[in-house]
């Protein structure tokens, strides 16, 4: 890494420029939370964990390939798990940033948010939303109206994202079904390349989804454990 440009460090993965003109993520260690306390939905690095940085490539190199295989366009190009690297294709955010969830229950936030309307743990049919990347506004909802009309994506990008957005879904959920366990929802980030075509980008891994398992939630480090099995 002592010769690679470093081009963004981020919470849990650091970016490298390439001289091919791809990028590297180096995964860390580093996790989410509060207090010491694990949690995949704080904004802020709380602690760290030996090893999660290697289960996080492990889970998003299982899946990437999957997708990839499918047909459908991510920024993944290879991996090196001696070294905790991901090298991926160049791509450009929507605005400052967009992160897409995909929901089949109704639970966090978006039972919060409808619960006049919908019960706890109702079905959803792939129900998807797209937010702001913004800590401080904490991630504002954004609809296609608003992506559209304030210019940080096209009609048909849009369209094209969320169709992405279910098949991906559906993708990890299948392969979460035959482990026995049950996917409520699950949260993606998209990016597109230089002619303007929608790609997944980030990662895949446990730290970014809700499953349940005979009914219990199942916690990502546990997630993790059951996974690899």
């Amino acid at each position: 890494m002592k010769n690679l440009k470093l081009v963004y460090t981020g919470k849990t993965k650091n970016v490298y420029a390439l001289e091919n003109g791809n990028y590297l993520l180096k995964f860390k260690d580093d996790c989410t939370g509060k207090d010491g306390v694990f949690d995949p939905g704080e904004n802020a690095v709380g602690l760290t964990i030996e090893g999660v940085g290697d289960v996080n490539l492990r889970m998003s190199i299982y899946f990437f390939e999957k997708i990839n295989a499918a047909g459908i366009k991510t920024h993944y190009v290879s991996a090196d798990l001696n070294n905790t690297t991901m090298e991926v294709l160049p791509a450009k955010v929507f605005g400052k940033g967009l992160e897409v969830i995909c929901r089949y229950k109704a639970v966090g936030s978006f039972y919060r948010r409808y619960c006049d309307y919908c019960t706890l743990g109702q079905d959803l049919p792939a129900y998807v939303e797209t937010t702001f990347k913004n800590d401080a506004l904490g991630d504002p909802l954004v609809t296609k109206d608003a992506l559209v009309d304030l210019g940080v994506m096209t009609s048909e990008q849009y369209d094209s994202l969320k169709a992405m957005t279910q098949a991906i879904t559906k993708i990890v959920a299948d392969d979460l079904k035959e482990k026995g366990l049950e996917l409520y929802d699950i949260k993606f980030e998209f990016g597109y390349d230089a002619q303007g075509n929608v790609m997944l980008i980030d990662e895949i891994a446990s730290g970014n989804m809700r499953v349940y398992k005979d009914g219990e939630y199942v916690d990502p480090m546990t997630l993790n454990t059951l996974f690899f099995a």
